[in-house]
């Protein structure tokens, strides 16, 4: 499966986003989604992730409450919401998929990515 992340940007603290992954190659039904994000000399870190078919998520600590994590399989599609953005949410965001049943927080458990949309919030 091939994945492509967008929607990114520069927002101001406060502000919302919302970013889409498209799915190509074959049906996300089988696959659980995860969002995941890189700031500059970091490790790459869990945001959301979601489980066929979407019954379960997990989302970090830090953004819980203001970030939403949803998919539509019937469009191949996978979306973060992103509410009250701060400053230190700038990060470079990924799409990421694995064909599994249980739900998985380690991106080193994801074997598709897609490039990366970079989301920037300033003060």
């Amino acid at each position: 499966v091939q994945l492509q992340a967008s929607g990114g940007g520069l927002v101001q603290a406060g502000e919302s986003l919302r970013l889409s992954c498209t799915a190509s190659g074959r049906s996300i039904r089988q696959y659980i989604m995860g969002w995941f994000r890189q700031a500059p000399e970091k490790e790459r870190e869990l945001v959301a992730v979601i489980n066929r078919p979407g019954a379960r998520t997990e989302y970090a600590d830090d953004v819980k409450g203001r970030f939403t994590i949803s998919r539509d399989d019937a469009k191949n599609m996978v979306y973060l919401q992103m509410n009250s953005l701060k400053p230190e949410d700038t990060a470079v965001y990924y799409c990421a998929a694995r064909y599994n049943v249980v739900l998985l927080t380690d991106p080193t458990d994801y074997n598709y990515w897609g490039q990366g949309t970079l989301v920037t919030v300033s003060s």
